[in-house]
């Protein structure tokens, strides 16, 4: 029995450890997450409170998996892995059967896993906090107490290093689509072998001569008896999904709304894509820096570009504001927040190839690019 104790300690210590581990590293992710759902269950006014709540649900996860993973305060830390997983496997029963957000972000970007699945993997979980938490007395020992206390103290350390850093750069680990080293052609693009998305299609038929509605599927439907029936409706039921590419919504638009992003994209030199999806909210501490080096790159014949999810007149504002020198284009909201986790944030592209990412803390000089980059 000692064996299964130890078993079920670890087993939920290192979930609850991993799982706070990679929403801690990335805080605004984190953030999103919570106005998602802040959105999906109509509480806006909840939505200042989404940054602070992903820093606190991640260092209480992380906090509750080192204690129970080295075995210390096990009696009050067992207490609060139960009360964790009877609140958050109700909360993902109920986001299971209503689907109001497609990826529960439990796991943050580092493993997306369907709500489903998500309930099920917690009540695995719950299962084994109830062994640790019945048996809270009687686990001693692995490790010792002075050594786990020490061991915990650092942990927790080291991951608060490594918060502090992810919220003042960028996240130390990039599990998104967009992290350097991507070709973005090739991650929008389907394989010609990739399966397909299935479909049901139910139609809905009115009997003209009975008034009533009746159902029928794609094999009897009566659509050359116009004599007797009369369409009244159409329901697509999805069987089974098709192959989505990593990349699926990346555009970049002009004003008119043409999508011009094959432009940058096959560009064989580097582009600069400044990344302010509201430029109400971005900072402006950088601005200086910023258009230093976009006529930098302009001089030298490379594209620089700023992608907004904001409105044209509040380009024009913004560019007379700050004596801006380059142009403007719209992409959606969440696709910026996607690609870089700061406002503004820098991609650098070159054949496609995503070839560096930077928080505006981080923002290089020309000379530094130039080094980095092309003097090498």
């Amino acid at each position: 029995m000692k064996i299964t104790q130890h078993a079920a300690r670890i087993l939920v210590g290192l979930t609850f450890i991993f799982s706070g581990f990679v929403k801690g590293i990335d805080p605004w992710g984190s953030a999103y997450k919570f106005s998602d759902y802040f959105t999906a269950m109509h509480l806006d006014w909840l939505q200042w409170a989404a940054f602070p709540l992903g820093i606190l649900l991640s260092f209480a996860e992380f906090a509750i998996g080192v204690a129970l993973l080295f075995n210390v305060f096990l009696r009050f830390f067992s207490w609060l892995a139960l009360l964790f997983m009877i609140f958050f496997t109700g909360l993902t029963l109920w986001i299971a059967v209503k689907n109001p957000v497609t990826d529960c972000g439990c796991f943050g970007d580092a493993l997306v896993i369907s709500n489903w699945e998500t309930f099920y993997k917690n009540l695995v979980l719950i299962v084994l906090t109830l062994i640790i938490f019945f048996y809270r007395k009687n686990i001693k020992g692995l490790p010792a107490k002075k050594m786990g206390f020490g061991l915990s103290l650092l942990a927790v350390a080291v991951y608060a290093g490594f918060v502090i850093y992810s919220y003042k750069h960028l996240p130390v680990f990039d599990f998104r689509p967009y992290k350097v080293g991507v070709n973005i052609p090739d991650a929008m693009s389907i394989p010609e072998d990739a399966p397909h998305a299935e479909y049901e299609n139910i139609f809905y038929y009115k009997n003209k001569n009975t008034g009533e509605t009746e159902q029928f599927t794609e094999e009897n439907y009566p659509w050359q008896d116009t004599v007797n029936w009369e369409f009244d409706d159409m329901e697509s039921i999805l069987l089974q999904e098709g192959y989505e590419p990593p990349i699926h919504d990346f555009r970049i638009e002009t004003p008119e709304g043409e999508n011009i992003i094959d432009f940058f994209l096959h560009d064989e030199n580097y582009v600069f894509i400044l990344i302010a999806y509201d430029l109400k909210k971005t900072s402006t501490r950088p601005q200086e820096k910023i258009n230093t080096l976009a006529n930098w790159a302009t001089e030298q014949g490379l594209s620089f570009i700023c992608l907004t999810s904001s409105l044209p007149d509040e380009w024009e504002a913004y560019t007379k504001t700050h004596n801006v020198p380059y142009e403007f284009f719209n992409c959606d909201e969440i696709t910026l927040k996607t690609i870089v986790r700061s406002n503004p944030g820098l991609m650098v592209l070159k054949n496609g190839t995503i070839v560096a990412k930077y928080h505006y803390n981080d923002f290089p000089t020309p000379e530094k690019f130039q080094q980095e980059f092309i003097n090498k």
